[in-house]
């Protein structure tokens, strides 16, 4: 039985600035990534998850294993290279601002092939994450869109771009990657900086509608302080609306709040018994709302404190005052 939430994609270390004096003196080590960030999310509110992609067999690579088994995550589907490194993204402070170095050639996440993969992720799976740096280079973009090709109709197709410009080195290429997820995907969720660089100087509701008629059954838009938008796909041409107001924390950083919102929102999809196109096109406005508003509440907690630090499923129930 179908019943896995699969994350796939890059897998990487995010190095993170120890300071002094307002100087990087120094870096701690910290499992980063897209879609593994929303893997994570996805285990500490204990649901089913996967993660599919390829580590390195160097020290970063079985660190990066070991703590994705330690997250209580499916490995099944995390293959290991034979000699590729792994992926690295350093973030110093200079002058007060971050400065990004970025190592991602030839590495290990970026070297997924499709024959690869076993049969039982295509077997198992109910919801398939995808997106990312992993969309950048190598044979992963690949893989990446025949799996999403094989899952369709099959599993429930999450996508999020969460594009990063800086390391966009053919863009006209990495657009003609987009669009063929876009039409693939039954659920695509974006931030507002996603659609300023997709789409720059269209409104952001306007964006949505247009990735609708491309495909999606449904699109999110994440916007900070603004909240969250929701627009989803009827019959009768006009879309649904839904606007849901950020949940209000301390905010201590934002890293990782888009994948947390992913990882909150599928896990309440998933508790809805919502793992086909057909479920999340027929699910209640109630649903809905019920979702968004989770998704948005995982989110902030995750904003609350530093780091990609998602909840588990008892700290969103404390804080939303669940027994």
């Amino acid at each position: 039985m179908n019943k896995l939430l699969t994350c796939i994609g890059e897998i990487l270390i995010d190095f993170l600035p120890l300071e002094a004096k307002g100087t990087t003196t120094g870096f701690s080590i910290h499992p980063g990534g897209g879609p593994f960030n929303v893997a994570v999310g996805l285990a500490r509110l204990e649901e089913p998850v996967a993660f599919a992609g390829k580590v390195s067999h160097d020290f970063f690579g079985r660190y990066l294993r070991t703590y994705a088994e330690a997250q209580g995550i499916d490995a099944r589907f995390l293959l290991a290279s034979d000699d590729a490194p792994s992926t690295l993204a350093f973030v110093a402070m200079e002058a007060g601002e971050p400065v990004f170095t970025f190592y991602g050639e030839g590495t290990a996440d970026t070297l997924l092939r499709l024959e690869e993969l076993p049969a039982a992720l295509f077997e198992e799976t109910a919801i398939l994450h995808f997106g990312g740096i992993s969309l950048l280079r190598g044979t992963t973009p690949g893989a990446v869109l025949t799996v999403v090709e094989r899952l369709k109709g099959q599993a429930l197709l999450s996508f999020d771009p969460n594009m990063r410009p800086k390391l966009i080195n053919e863009e006209r290429s990495y657009r003609n990657v987009l669009q063929s997820f876009f039409r693939l995907t039954d659920l695509v969720k974006l931030s507002a900086a996603d659609i300023g660089w997709l789409a720059p100087g269209q409104p952001v509701e306007q964006v949505a509608v247009d990735l609708l008629d491309q495909g999606a059954a449904m699109v999110i838009v994440t916007q900070g302080s603004a909240g969250v938008l929701a627009l989803r796909a009827t019959s009768a041409g006009e879309p649904e609306r839904w606007q849901v107001p950020p949940v209000q924390v301390e905010v201590a950083d934002t890293v990782g709040a888009g994948d947390a919102f992913s990882a909150g929102l599928l896990a309440a999809l998933s508790r809805q018994g919502v793992s086909s196109r057909a479920a999340l096109v027929t699910l209640s406005t109630a649903a809905v709302a019920e979702a968004l508003q989770f998704a948005a509440t995982v989110a902030a907690l995750t904003c609350s404190r530093i780091g990609a630090n998602p909840p588990t499923s008892a700290e969103v129930a404390q804080f939303i005052g669940k027994p």
